[in-house]
């Protein structure tokens, strides 16, 4: 069973605005001529990363709510400009949906094993039918 990881989405307001600004930076590099590529930095490699590429994703937290996940290519290992070592977490650019999930705020990435994540979007319930803001508005209330 493949481990996955869980990330905070910062500044973004729906999944649609998450698809927007990574389309938009997979555009600004195929125009400046580099590699597009969609990826995410962060600090630490993860010691478990083995586990991750058998499979794993990383599940996006937004606005409270996991709500999306994407497959995890592979980590990359580099020193960034100010001489700290970074990884980048290298993604897969499709965004899968997943059943909304109620998460608190934390810091960083964490581990997240198969058993405790959402399942795909429409893998179940009737939930799956709804518009996005009327999920939102019983998410908020502890209904769905």
């Amino acid at each position: 069973m493949p481990l996955n990881m869980i990330k905070l989405c910062v500044g973004v307001e729906t999944v649609e605005d998450l698809e927007h600004h990574v389309a938009t930076r997979l555009d600004d590099a195929r125009r400046a001529g580099v590699v597009a590529e969609q990826f995410h930095v962060t600090r630490v490699m993860p010691k478990r990363a083995d586990e991750i590429l058998a499979g794993g994703s990383l599940y996006w937290v937004i606005k409270g709510q996991v709500q999306v996940r994407q497959p995890i290519l592979r980590f990359d290992a580099f020193t960034s400009a100010d001489g700290i070592e970074r990884c980048r977490i290298v993604l897969r650019s499709d965004f899968i949906r997943t059943d909304w999930q109620p998460r608190r705020a934390f810091q960083g990435w964490r581990y997240l094993v198969q058993d405790d994540a959402p399942a795909d979007f429409g893998a179940g319930g009737e939930a799956a039918a709804l518009p996005a803001q009327l999920r939102r508005e019983l998410a908020d209330l502890g209904l769905i």
